[in-house]
């Protein structure tokens, strides 16, 4: 494979525990052709100074200071010390396999323009990893050995933040890491989503992610579940509502309610059904609950799934099925 250079960027904000876990794999990537963009985000614990000792000696490592605060003004500093071909995001905490970089570089360079590398990711966490995390896990890497990631992108966030890989007039084509938008990993996944980008196939690890109490993504606001609604919902409207079709909620509980809360603030009409006998004939915010049969007297109806668990899901999908309704198309599940 011919040498190219790819850009790694990676912010950090009190890390030392695992930062020069991070900097090794890099170290050991079977890829030499690459420059690590580490911003510190402020940290006050010695982070900065494991960097800086591998800065020294390895003048591919690059430090800098965020000149604002939080992840996204560290992501934009980062990029403008950008020079590679390919454009990467690590975090500080995680570890690459050492054959990341030289298996994302072959796949875009054999694919070509408007794909996006992704790979297997594999969680481990010290004290032992949750249910949650690992059916993520596993979810994620299906998806992801198929690259059909996007066919479930209002569910979660869909491609792993760190741990995508693209060209870097493809990233800039869709901002980048210009927006202002958190969670900034999935906002960026609907911008790559909206450009129709395709997702490359991938059967191997390449990311060792890392879980711990006091994670960025468990702790922060910005990452709060409301703010992951807000986001699927706006792209929704912008990339799949169409007006001249009825839109419809499947579900009265917590999601399916602030669902409805963001549509009637949004001024727009939705009718709203369930399976749940106690709900059903009452009304929530002033919007009646009908039976989930009722979906068959709405002509062409677009239809928002809220309900979580599996196996109503699986029934869900049967149904909608057998009303001939397409998924990404006339229903989308959001959970």
């Amino acid at each position: 494979m011919s040498q190219v250079l790819v850009s790694i960027v990676i912010p950090f904000k009190n890390t030392e525990l695992y930062i020069e876990e991070c900097i090794v794999s890099l170290i050991n990537q079977t890829h030499k052709d690459w420059e690590a963009v580490f911003v510190d985000d402020n940290s006050t614990d010695p982070s900065l100074n494991i960097v800086k000792k591998y800065s020294k000696v390895d003048n591919r490592i690059k430090l800098l200071r965020n000149t604002g605060n939080g992840i996204i003004k560290a992501l934009k500093t980062a990029y403008c010390h950008c020079s590679g071909n390919y454009i990467t995001r690590m975090d500080s905490d995680d570890i690459m396999s050492p054959n990341r970089l030289e298996v994302m570089i072959s796949s875009l360079q054999f694919y070509g323009k408007n794909h996006l590398a992704v790979g297997q990711v594999k969680y481990f966490r010290e004290d032992g990893l949750s249910e949650g995390f690992a059916k993520y896990e596993r979810w994620l890497n299906q998806l992801t050995k198929t690259g059909s990631n996007f066919s479930e992108i209002y569910k979660e966030c869909v491609i792993p933040s760190p741990c995508w890989m693209l060209h870097r007039e493809d990233f800039e084509a869709c901002d980048g890491f210009e927006p202002n938008r958190y969670p900034e990993d999935y906002d960026l996944a609907f911008r790559f989503y909206k450009a129709n980008y395709k997702c490359i196939p991938c059967d191997e690890i390449l990311l060792h992610w890392r879980d711990y109490s006091n994670r960025t993504s468990r702790t922060h606001e910005h990452y709060a579940a409301n703010t992951f609604l807000d986001l699927k919902l706006d792209y929704f409207l912008e990339l799949e509502f169409d007006n001249h079709r009825p839109l419809v909620i499947w579900g009265a509980g917590k999601k399916g309610k602030s669902i409805a809360k963001l549509l009637l603030e949004k001024q727009i009409e939705f009718h709203w059904i369930c399976d749940n006998d106690k709900k059903i004939g009452k009304d929530i915010y002033n919007q009646k609950l009908h039976g989930f049969k009722y979906l068959k007297e709405l002509k062409n109806p677009q239809c928002i799934v809220t309900v979580a668990n599996e196996i109503e899901q699986a029934e869900i999908s049967k149904y909608l099925k057998e009303l001939n309704m397409k998924s990404m198309q006339d229903y989308f599940f959001f959970c």
